[in-house]
């Protein structure tokens, strides 16, 4: 069995992946660092259960292919379109502007200029995995802050294929940066003029008769051939298959054929990309990282703040808000995980030495590890630079100070607005506070009484009349946020009824412990809803199923220790109707 020991390794390479990830995950940490703490531990500087990680380094290099070809199907000339001012422009200018400063910081450290700017472009870049992970689970990439960070992070995606296709022609010229970067510019162009004519032109007839032959294993097999031939094709033009695999997927973008190949490459990006993070853990000197830790440090602290600092700047310069150009700062400001692929490529190729590598793929590391504290700050930062002046809290106090029994509602999203729709049929009077720059001023353009605050700060509540408020409603989707919210109110008014959406079950008890007078669980009642449509669809009695919804609602709501209605509904038959922010001001809704 010659391949034995090669397989050998690929089996503890796994195996360490399946004890070590997981942790990482329940810790909140981004599963690219628990590939990176994996290969760590295995590797010859580690536990040395692998001594050589140059087996499985070639399988590995695979999993960085797949992931150019991905970022290439994701991108489509419409959303550069739409998203063009700050992708092209502030992206490209973050990218320039922090490589520069970079560059001057390494040529100061003694970097050669090959070195220094191959480092530079590495630390210009941010990490797209954790970014966009924590950006999602916060519901934050719909607002203001997280759009820009998306544009931004899309740029510095586009920017990764030029520096790997750099970085070749560096370890042949490194006497000549320019002729070198004019060389890969070059380069760059005529294989992407190539490949997305010849593409054009034989690309979609070959997937279409695929397609037609109706086998998923022909077209798997047609896709990895794509992806892998055109990537062959480009290492032979002296540049990186990355960049060819990057281009394939840009074309095939184009086609309608380019969901079916994302979802059939996913698998082998997956598992060969977490191949490749821990093989590069695997090449990190622990004992050196050790010895230079107040150096790795340093840098890392230097490397956040530059990036804040070039890129909050920047966003200033583009008419951001202070608040979201903080918050868009220090949300990028860590290293990314495209840097070790560069850092790599640069040790493999000569342009970086060893101990070079080592250096920054240990700050990279350390910055990333620092997200979620970073982004939680950026927040915190974001919220005091955006709360209203006190001329705006007098006015609010202003316009709401005659009101008594009012409802006050503390976020203005799509379930706020559709309760300030009902409360405004049953002419109750109501107003309502938000965070979100673009819903209050659609809503104030309208004539509703929508204000700009923050509803967990006393002074927003009190100016928005909290203290003879009849009721609230907390709509905010994020828990925390709600959690302080309740607390707040029930601080400014003891008396009052407090209304709170909540997520789950555990999450409805501590809203009650923070005050909340009632809770309305979003998945029991979205559960009841979806059971109901299809027992009314499936031919069941309106009236029946009212009647059953009512039972299993006094069921769940019992469970909460929360009131509920004393007696079932009346016959009738409900009729859904939409409802939309336009609406609130139609006489005839």
């Amino acid at each position: 069995m010659p391949h034995a020991p090669a397989l050998a390794d690929v089996l503890v390479i796994l195996l360490s992946a399946v004890l070590v990830v997981p942790l990482f995950e329940r810790l909140k940490a981004s599963p690219v660092l628990g590939y990176l703490a994996a290969g760590m531990l295995i590797g010859p500087h580690g536990l040395a259960i692998i001594g050589d990680p140059d087996g499985a380094a070639m399988l590995a290099h695979f999993g960085v292919v797949f992931l150019l070809f991905a970022i290439g199907l994701e991108l489509s000339l419409e959303r550069l379109r739409v998203m063009r001012t700050w992708v092209f422009g502030l992206g490209t200018l973050q990218v320039a502007a922090t490589t520069a400063v970079g560059w001057l910081g390494a040529k100061a450290l003694g970097l050669s200029n090959a070195a220094a700017l191959v480092a530079a472009g590495g630390l210009a870049l941010s990490s797209t995995a954790i970014v966009m992970q924590i950006l999602k689970e916060r519901d934050e990439l719909g607002a203001k802050h997280g759009r820009v960070a998306f544009a931004v992070l899309l740029m510095q995606d586009l920017a990764v294929v030029p520096l790997l296709t750099l970085v070749p022609l560096l370890g042949s010229y490194q006497s000549d940066v320019a002729w070198a970067l004019g060389l890969a510019a070059v380069k760059a162009v005529a294989a992407l003029v190539g490949i997305v004519v010849v593409g054009q032109v034989v690309l979609r007839p070959v997937l279409r008769m695929v397609a037609a032959a109706r086998s998923p294993e022909l077209f798997t097999g047609v896709t990895l051939l794509i992806v892998l031939g055109v990537g062959w094709l480009t290492e032979l033009a002296g540049l990186s298959m990355a960049l060819g695999a990057f281009l394939a997927g840009l074309v095939i973008a184009e086609t309608e054929y380019c969901h079916q190949v994302e979802a059939d490459i996913e698998p082998f990006r997956g598992v060969l990309l977490a191949l490749f993070f821990m093989t590069v853990g695997m090449t990190v000197d622990l004992g050196l990282v050790a010895t230079a830790f107040p150096v790795v440090l340093a840098l890392a602290v230097a490397l956040v703040a530059g990036k804040a600092l070039v890129l909050g700047g920047l966003a200033r310069l583009f008419g951001i808000s202070a608040a979201t150009a903080v918050q868009v700062g220090l949300t990028l400001s860590q290293g990314g995980e495209f840097a070790f692929v560069l850092y790599d490529l640069a040790r493999g190729r000569g342009v970086l030495a060893p101990e070079e590598a080592q250096l920054m793929l240990a700050v990279i590391a350390l910055s990333m590890a620092a997200t979620p504290f970073l982004m939680a700050a950026g927040r915190r930062l974001a919220g005091r630079l955006a709360q209203p002046p006190s001329e705006a809290l007098r006015q609010m106090a202003g316009a709401t100070g005659e009101l008594r029994g009012h409802v006050l509602i503390a976020g203005f999203g799509r379930v706020g607005q559709t309760l300030a729709r009902v409360l405004e049929a049953n002419e109750v009077p109501w107003v309502a506070v938000d965070l979100e720059p673009k819903r209050v001023g659609e809503g104030r353009a309208r004539g509703l009484p929508v204000y700009f605050g923050d509803a967990c700060r006393p002074d927003v509540l009190a100016a928005a009349g909290a203290g003879h408020a009849r009721a609230a409603v907390v709509t905010l989707d994020h828990p925390a946020l709600a959690e302080r919210a309740v607390r707040a109110l029930r601080g400014g008014n003891p008396a009052m009824t407090i209304v709170v959406r909540g997520h789950d079950g555990s999450h409805a008890e501590a809203l009650e412990r923070a005050g909340a007078t009632f809770v309305v669980p979003e998945a029991v009642e979205a559960s009841l809803e979806l059971g109901g449509t299809v027992l009314r669809g499936l031919g069941q009695d309106a009236y029946d199923v009212e009647r059953g919804l009512h039972r299993f609602r006094e069921d769940a709501y019992a469970s909460l220790g929360n009131l509920i209605p004393a007696k079932p509904p009346p016959r009738r038959h409900p009729v859904a109707v939409p409802i939309s922010l336009d609406d609130l001001n139609d006489p005839r809704r």
